[in-house]
């Protein structure tokens, strides 16, 4: 959890790496995160934050080894407001270009959750963020 207590602003992160190209966020952690999002109204502006780092080396097996390739490291902050409408909530997934999709009983479908550009990034507008929340409310 990150508060900035001068703009009203609460964050409720969930945060994974590995070396794989598929990362999970299990449904007992989205749903940590919105009940502390909840808990919290007193914040005029909360958010839910899923944080994914693939680590610049990609484990694999090969012929009964783990082997170890090089790849650019890359970080992916995204906005999952959108399960606090939800009744079931999903497992999130996470692929390496960024890719992220819900899946319900097994099922798996695309979910287009916004990034967020976190404090020591380039700054990013609370209204880009409203924005790109409404547009994924409307579909």
């Amino acid at each position: 959890m990150a508060v900035n207590n001068g703009d009203g602003i609460l964050l409720t992160i969930e945060a994974k790496s590995g070396t794989s190209d598929i990362l999970y966020v299990p449904q007992d952690q989205v749903e940590r995160c919105k009940m502390i999002m909840n808990m919290f109204s007193i914040y005029p502006e909360r958010h839910i934050i899923l944080a994914f780092k693939f680590m610049n080396k990609k484990r694999f097996r090969r012929k009964k080894q783990t082997v170890y390739e090089s790849r650019k490291l890359v970080e992916y902050y995204k906005v999952a407001d959108v399960v606090d409408s939800m009744k079931v909530l999903p497992i999130i997934k996470c692929t390496y270009e960024g890719k992220t999709s819900a899946i319900f009983g097994g099922k798996s479908m695309p979910i287009d959750l916004p990034d967020y550009s976190m404090p020591f990034q380039k700054p990013v507008r609370a209204d880009d963020i409203r924005e790109k929340i409404l547009k994924i409310e409307l579909e």
